[in-house]
């Protein structure tokens, strides 16, 4: 210290249960359901970036054909901290209604929930009871859509019953091909039934998805002019032929259900307790998949598990046009018949079922029903608990989860 300078001495604050609180107001903690802290994850993303604060917040969607605004509902819900059992699926049941009071007065009115009112007035008695949730997770964007259309279209057998459609689309690159096809695939199935003719359910879902592959591709390099989603590769280039999404399309018509499928979105059905499968997966290292890859002339490569020419870890999608022909639009199509002990169906995008099985997701779906709550409110609570249980085994990936009741239609 030189000549004239005179040395400050920072006090020490004296050692007083007040002061410690004082000192401990400095630290932030966020907390979730009011009885667990949330710290960010600590893992990397691609590139070396941190991945953003993970926020415990669901996000309850559903689609109107009617009303395209999208209203969010955000849940502030706890995670269980091990593997689902009886007693803590109970437990998180338990939470759900002791805050539904709360998130009532707090949250906005959802879609979904002004669906089954104009269902109820148009006098439509076989709509299906469904729940969906989607939830941005530990990724930077969210890409998945869903869309849910009851009574879209009047079986053409049965004029006095109606079908319904679900669709879960998982983005790939950006969102802009998930938009495209929450907002068009329905469209196209219906105007593809009604001109059919005779033609098989197969035929047509194939010729729908076909098509919407055709819109999206068109959609991506830009043609007739510019997006009009609001995404971050129309920001990096004009045209953007690496994007594309998974579909998963169910059908119920009152004696069957028709599940398509392109990627690794999938579709299960709970019958009498046990899980039934209605997609496969499309992964490259799937055998069939694989030689079909091959014999088109593409590779698969395994880089951080199999993907085709060491980029896509799908075989099939929507989009993906610098893919083609080794990734395919052409979708598996399954025809169930529906019996009297059909319960739900569960369509889930691949971030529930990297982390959970078929087995698990039925179980605590088949538990909700069963809980003596409405129809409606216990698929609600079944996605919510779905997609808590992914969350909390670190699923990396957008979790979006629709239950549909299959009770009430037969």
């Amino acid at each position: 210290m030189s000549f004239g300078e005179t040395k400050t001495v920072t006090p020490t604050e004296p050692s007083t249960e007040a002061a410690r609180r004082r000192r401990m107001e400095i630290h932030q903690f966020r907390f979730v359901a009011s009885d667990m802290a949330v710290a960010p994850p600590t893992s990397m993303e691609n590139g070396g970036r941190k991945r953003q604060k993970l926020e415990k917040t669901v996000s309850v969607k559903s689609y109107d054909s009617k009303e395209k605004k999208r209203f969010k509902l955000e849940r502030i819900v706890s995670l269980p901290l091990s593997l689902p059992c009886t007693s803590e699926i109970e437990m998180g049941k338990k939470k759900l209604a002791e805050n539904k009071e709360t998130e009532t007065n707090a949250l906005d009115l959802t879609e979904s929930a002004s669906i089954s009112l104009n269902i109820e007035r148009q006098g439509v008695s076989d709509c299906p009871k469904f729940g969906m949730t989607s939830v941005c997770g530990r990724r930077r964007d969210m890409e998945d859509t869903v869309s849910i259309y009851p009574s879209f279209l009047q079986d053409k057998h049965e004029k006095s019953s109606n079908l319904h459609f679900f669709g879960l689309y998982d983005g790939h690159g950006c969102s802009h091909a998930a938009m495209k096809c929450k907002d068009r695939m329905h469209e196209i199935v219906k105007n593809e039934v009604e001109s059919a003719g005779e033609a098989t359910w197969k035929e047509m879902m194939s010729q729908s998805f076909s098509k919407m592959d055709k819109e999206v591709v068109e959609y991506s390099k830009g043609a007739g002019g510019t997006h009009t989603v609001d995404c971050r590769c129309e920001l990096q280039t004009p045209q953007c032929d690496a994007v594309g999404s998974t579909a998963v399309v169910a059908v119920l018509t009152p004696n069957k259900i028709v599940v398509s499928n392109c990627g690794d979105s999938r579709a299960v059905l709970c019958r009498n307790g046990i899980p039934i499968p209605l997609s496969t997966d499309h992964k490259p290292d799937r055998p069939d998949e694989l030689n079909r890859i091959e014999e088109a002339g593409g590779r698969v490569i395994y880089w951080d598990g199999a993907r085709v020419l060491g980029v896509l870890a799908m075989s099939r999608a929507i989009g993906d046009s610098y893919l083609k022909p080794y990734v395919t639009s052409e979708p598996e199509v399954t025809i169930t018949e529906r019996t009297v002990e059909d319960e739900c169906l569960i369509l889930a995008s691949d971030g529930l079922w990297d982390v959970v099985s078929n087995e698990t997701a039925c179980g605590v779906a088949r538990m909700c029903l069963r809980s003596g709550q409405s129809s409606d409110q216990a698929c609600t609570d079944a996605s919510i608990l779905l997609t808590r249980l992914a969350l909390a085994r670190h699923s990396s990936d957008n979790v979006s989860v629709v239950v549909v009741d299959l009770k009430g239609g037969l």
